[in-house]
């Protein structure tokens, strides 16, 4: 009995590799349809039928999940991702340049209100200046017309403190013209105390009153100036004679105070303010007493 010849086996069996290639539709519908894979289908060295090697091939890619899906899937959810980053950037930086315009469209606006006000600023000062340089050349003119001396009178007394000493009594007017020569401001008149005196020792003073003068205005202001009850000393020798022949008295005396004149230009923030010294020297003679003493060539 003879047995027939069993077919020899193969002598090597190359081992089956399976690499994962990027997702192609097209490739994947061919290696379906036709069993065809170019790299899972080589012959073995016997030449029997690959079919094996297919069947197993097939079965082990039916098994293994094709990822060509979710890798799909994944590639277009990652670019849909990047897009969307992109775009939010775009947004962003659109937001970041629109807030740039915003800042620098403030900044050039501050800029511009502090240039306005700088030039009002600058413009007002100069016509402040050029009010206050033009008002300085507007000075009053103060004119000493006239001074009456009505009464003169040397008697003994005594001082505050008891000292016996000749006491003088002395009472006159004083008349002065003021003129207020400016054409656009209003003056406002004080004067420190008008002051009668004998060299050092004041003989009589007398307070002139408060007043006002519009532009273009003159004004005569009349202001007492007396004496009551001054303690001498012996310090007037000139009148010594007064008891015995008054009118044969000589008595050099001074008139001094001081005018300060303000003007109001532009309201409180541009004002000029005029001092004038008036210095009087009057020589007074006895019979001369109670009539007019003319001062207008006798101050300065």
């Amino acid at each position: 009995m003879t047995w027939p010849a069993k077919s020899p086996l193969p002598q090597t069996i190359r081992p089956v590799y399976f690499v994962q290639s990027p997702p192609n539709t097209d490739v994947d519908k061919i290696s379906t349809r036709s069993g065809f894979s170019p790299f899972g289908s080589s012959l073995n060295r016997s030449g029997q039928n690959n079919n094996y090697n297919h069947h197993d091939y097939v079965a082990e890619s039916s098994s293994t999940p094709q990822s060509s899906g979710p890798l799909r899937n994944g590639y277009s959810s990652l670019q849909v991702h990047d897009h969307d980053r992109r775009i939010n950037e775009y947004d962003d930086e659109e937001d970041y340049d629109e807030m740039d315009g915003l800042d620098q469209k403030r900044r050039r606006k501050t800029r511009v209100y502090w240039c306005l006000l700088f030039t009002f600023v600058l413009a007002f000062t100069l016509f402040s200046l050029i009010l206050w340089g033009v008002s300085k050349s507007f000075s009053p003119i103060v004119t000493l017309k006239e001074m009456v001396l009505e009464r003169l009178n040397v008697q003994s007394g005594n001082d505050a403190s008891g000292v016996h000493t000749d006491m003088l009594n002395l009472n006159s007017t004083v008349r002065i013209l003021y003129k207020n020569p400016a054409t656009f401001f209003t003056v406002h008149v004080t004067s420190s105390p008008l002051q009668l005196s004998y060299f050092q020792l004041i003989l009589a003073s007398g307070q002139m009153e408060k007043f006002s003068r519009r532009r273009k205005s003159e004004r005569i202001i009349e202001t007492k100036v007396l004496g009551n009850q001054i303690p001498l000393y012996g310090g007037v020798p000139a009148l010594y004679a007064q008891q015995a022949k008054p009118d044969r008295v000589v008595l050099p005396l001074n008139l001094t105070f001081t005018l300060r004149s303000r003007a109001y230009v532009l309201g409180r923030l541009v004002k000029t303010t005029f001092y004038t010294n008036i210095r009087c020297s009057i020589t007074f003679h006895g019979d001369k007493l109670g009539k007019t003493l003319d001062l207008s060539k006798s101050c300065f």
